[in-house]
């Protein structure tokens, strides 16, 4: 019989284990029961949190920048870069990770540290930037990264507007002619699981705004603000997939920066290598912390599995929790999920100990496919 092959290829669990923790923690478990299996490991993301650190492990350079964050406090951000190409991931500059816990600012949280961040990856070389955008505390349309990038958005008084998606209401003009001249020479991708418009009954504030403190003033208030700003800017591209991204970010690269949006998970499976990891493989396992309706649009596991079906490979998953009848993991290509919910019901105690839950989840997995 030939030797198995094993491709650990899973998203963190968010909470409780890095993507990287998960394939340790998995492949133990499989060890304990096969000794000899043979075993490689490739952490994924989808372009939000944990993005640089599945660069990282799949062998970038991890690089960090001092930046603005969130709230215009100075924050440590890392990106990571192998050759001229960059992985950046908004939410080290602007994600919600950056606010004290129950501080929230919706109306003033800023991206500005975002375009640092890109800023730093043009200064360190890169050609290539894959833009990672999820997890942001923010919904200022970009406005923030762009002008930490080189415009200008002024008030009737050709003053600068105030930072976040409340002040966009002054807008009167936005000057783009003092964008940084290398991003014209840049293959910018906008990464991100999510395609929202911009506005609207599915845009930035309404889906996404009351998980960044918004009240439903607020949402209204931003709605208009970034309606208004897109007006200015280019409305046309406020109704493309992934404008909506990280409360408008990714309508200010798609319109400004000339990025191209690609769905998160596709985008980093190239980054990372995933084509010649599932070449050799027998067997994939993947995951992320709860398998539910989201992950079927556009979540690592998915993206995983779907490549992984159409190599005629078998794909089995592990979670936290699962929330997907066998019909729906069927129909994405996985042909079972292993939860931790199962061997330990209690959510705090699962959290707390998934470590050793995964590791006998794999376990079982081995007896399942490998023995």
């Amino acid at each position: 019989m030939e030797t198995a092959r094993v491709l650990v290829a899973a998203d963190k669990f968010k909470g409780s284990l890095t993507a990287v923790q998960v394939a340790e923690r998995v492949t133990a478990g499989l060890r304990r029961v096969v000794p000899g299996v043979r075993v490689e490991t490739l952490p994924v993301a989808d372009g939000g949190d944990g993005t640089v650190a599945a660069a990282v492990a799949a062998g970038f350079e991890r690089r960090e920048a001092r930046v603005t964050g969130p709230l215009g406090d100075p924050v440590t951000a890392a990106y990571a870069l192998r050759g001229s190409t960059a992985v950046v991931e908004m939410a080290e500059a602007s994600g919600l990770q950056h606010l004290p816990d129950g501080v929230f600012a919706p109306l003033t949280a800023t991206t500005y540290g975002s375009g640092e961040l890109l800023a730093a990856a043009l200064e360190a070389g890169a050609t290539t930037i894959v833009f990672g955008v999820g997890g942001s505390a923010t919904t200022d349309g970009g406005a923030g990264m762009l002008a930490a990038l080189g415009a200008r958005f002024l008030d009737a008084d050709g003053k600068p507007v105030g930072p976040g998606g409340g002040g966009l209401a002054e807008l009167a003009e936005a000057d783009l002619s003092g964008l940084d001249p290398r991003l014209k020479d840049v293959d910018l991708v906008l990464a991100s699981d999510v395609d929202n418009p911009l506005t609207g009954p599915k845009g930035a504030p309404e889906v996404y705004g009351r998980q960044k403190g918004a009240s439903e003033e607020d949402i209204a208030v931003l709605d208009a603000a970034l309606s208004h700003y897109s007006s200015v800017l280019g409305p046309e591209t406020s109704a493309l997939p992934g404008a909506g991204a990280a409360g408008g970010i990714g309508y200010g690269a798609l319109v400004a920066l000339g990025a191209r949006f690609r769905p998160g998970i596709e985008v980093m499976l190239d980054v990372l290598g995933f084509a010649p990891a599932l070449a050799r493989a027998t067997l994939v396992i993947t995951g992320e912390g709860s398998l539910d309706e989201q992950t079927l649009h556009g979540k690592a596991p998915a993206g995983v599995a779907a490549a992984a079906r159409e190599a005629g490979i078998e794909v089995v998953a592990v979670c936290g929790r699962l929330a997907l009848s066998p019909e729906a993991l069927s129909g994405a290509g996985i042909a079972r999920a292993y939860a931790l919910a199962e061997l330990e019901p209690d959510p705090a105690v699962s959290m707390a100990q998934a470590g050793p839950l995964l590791e006998r989840a794999a376990e079982s997995i081995a007896r399942d496919f490998l023995s």
